[in-house]
């Protein structure tokens, strides 16, 4: 079973409190910055002063373990949170960002949870992942990016694409290429410091919905020896681990937007009239909202089931491709929806609808793509890997 305790229920209530009162009433600003071409998410100074908020609140390293002053929560809790987070039309997350967190703690020696892990599980750090790269974005197996042993450093040498938050990272989780092997095998991660000589920032890219990503370049990026994060040839199993952490989160994200999508919706249907009738009284509105109601029920309790099977310890990477394809797909058809129920202020800039469209869009590419996951799920499945049938 999933069900929230009283604890955890309080916890998911003082986030819902704060989406609404601290994050929703900042949207104007946001929209108003992306509208006039600039980023979809807080200024400096507003991020700071919700920061501090967070602090005050107790919203603060809620997955990091107590041993690190973290409140540990299961990932039942974590989800129910995150899909109060979804409903903020702009991005935004209770430091630390998980899926690093986890791939950390999974694997990191322990000096380097001393000088990355608990830093970063304290917020006072922050870090970025380097996957894709120009000829393998969606099938990071394919990456071509190589670190040499020279004696007792690593050179990393080639080129990253896609990466989130680079220029306030603290460091970068890269992964290259170690070994002679194919595909999974013989792929290493590496920390790498901000700074770092060989290490460049090749160029920013705009992305839609006003957010940004970095591609970035390894040229001689000389690195020492006590920088491999985990085995030397097995980083591909805690990469996916933090991939699937991910994946999780963006269905409970995209389960809150939907549900802020279908709130618009009906406030709006319930006001609006047209050729003598409100929306509300007419088929076609009512069986969207039926039919939303439904699917956001559908990918609430799939989030849940597969973030009560994680905390049990089971795998559910296929039960994460699954969310990851099912909840962004129901989002965008719900926001979609929405939008074109309030006509021409629907597709306005004023609104967060577009915004969300777009955030969305996005989702159905990064994390791995849509037609990549259901060929995977097919695969499980038809290998019987997966128990759901078994």
């Amino acid at each position: 079973m999933f069900e929230l305790s009283e604890e955890h229920r309080m916890l998911k209530e003082l986030v819902a409190k704060f989406v609404d009162q601290e994050l929703i009433p900042l949207e104007r600003q946001v929209l108003a910055r992306e509208a006039a071409g600039g980023k979809a998410g807080l200024s400096d100074a507003e991020e700071e002063r919700i920061l501090a908020r967070c602090k005050e609140l107790g919203l603060w390293s809620l997955d990091v373990p107590e041993e690190l002053g973290g409140a540990n929560l299961p990932t039942v809790a974590l989800m129910a949170m995150n899909e109060e987070l979804g409903r903020c039309a702009f991005p935004f997350t209770f430091p630390p960002d998980s899926p690093n967190l986890h791939m950390l703690m999974a694997v990191a020696s322990p000096e380097q949870r001393t000088k990355y892990l608990e830093p970063y599980a304290a917020g006072t750090a922050k870090s970025a992942i380097a996957i894709s790269e120009p000829g393998a974005g969606g099938d990071p197996a394919g990456m071509i990016t190589r670190a040499v042993q020279d004696g007792s450093d690593w050179v990393i040498n080639g080129r990253k694409i896609w990466v989130s938050r680079v220029p306030q990272a603290d460091f970068i989780i890269v992964m290259a290429r170690t070994g002679d092997g194919k595909r999974h095998e013989g792929v290493t991660a590496f920390i790498v410091e901000k700074g770092e000589p060989g290490f460049i920032i090749e160029r920013e890219i705009a992305m839609i919905g006003g957010q940004r990503t970095y591609e970035l370049v390894f040229e001689d990026c000389r690195i020492p020896g006590d920088r491999v994060l985990g085995a030397i040839g097995k980083g591909f199993a805690p990469m996916q681990l933090r991939l699937t952490v991910r994946r999780l989160q963006m269905g409970a994200w995209c389960t809150g937007m939907a549900v802020r999508a279908l709130q618009m919706l009906c406030e709006h249907a319930r006001q609006r009239v047209t050729f003598g009738a409100k929306l509300s009284e007419r088929q076609a509105i009512q069986w969207w909202v039926a039919e939303a109601a439904t699917k956001i029920h559908a990918c609430r309790l799939m989030v849940m089931d597969a973030a009560a099977k994680n905390d049990a310890g089971k795998d559910v990477r296929t039960e994460a491709s699954m969310i990851k394809v099912y909840a962004t797909e129901m989002a965008q058809e719900i926001i979609d929806q929405s939008m074109q129920a309030h006509g021409a202020m629907g597709v306005t800039k004023e609104m967060p609808l577009q915004l969300m469209a777009n955030k969305v869009r996005a989702m159905r590419v990064y994390e791995g793509p849509s037609e990549v996951h259901r060929m995977t799920i097919g695969k499980r499945v038809l290998d019987g890997k997966w128990s759901g049938i078994n």
